[in-house]
């Protein structure tokens, strides 16, 4: 069964995304640690906001076949070094959350995405308008890259691109 880990700052909306993904109806709380649900592993922003927990986001990769990059669409900066995506070997799926926010700059959250993911398909997301949520959940279900870009190339969605390099 392909698993999937949910990376990003604090409050990018892992925890939320994951409870929309499992249609769980509990209301998503602050990670403190690696939590396990079915499919998914939420991971706190704390992993990935400070370099010196990338060790853990290295090794719980170990145990997923896809990764899922989270960009808040409120927030203007990405805690992602450009390229980040490049140190694993498990399939990359960019997602922007809070896209149905006000607040939301939707365009900077996937150039930001762009620039963290060095190739792979990116989703705008809404947990709570159920946008984009069947879309990651069919990717998670890809075996290879060549599978997510053939799903991306035949969904009829504005929400769901493929990024070919880091370089464009």
């Amino acid at each position: 069964m392909n698993r999937a880990m949910l990376i990003g700052s604090i409050g990018a909306g892992k925890s939320t995304l994951t409870h929309a993904l499992l249609e769980n109806k509990i209301e998503a709380r602050k990670t403190q640690s690696l939590t396990y649900y079915d499919w998914i592993v939420d991971t706190p922003g704390e992993y990935t906001e400070n370099p010196l927990f990338y060790k853990n986001i290295m090794a719980t990769s170990l145990e997923v076949t896809h990764i899922l990059y989270l960009q808040d669409a409120t927030n203007k900066k990405s805690i992602f070094p450009p390229g980040f995506s490049g140190g694993f070997t498990k399939l990359p799926i960019g997602v922007v959350t809070k896209a149905d926010s006000e607040a939301a700059n939707v365009d900077l959250a996937i150039e930001q995405l762009k620039r963290a993911i060095t190739r792979g398909p990116i989703i705008v997301s809404s947990s709570l308008e159920k946008k984009g949520l069947k879309e990651i959940r069919d990717l998670v279900k890809c075996n290879t890259m060549q599978e997510m870009k053939d799903y991306v190339l035949t969904n009829q969605s504005n929400d769901i691109f493929f990024h070919e390099t880091l370089y464009k």
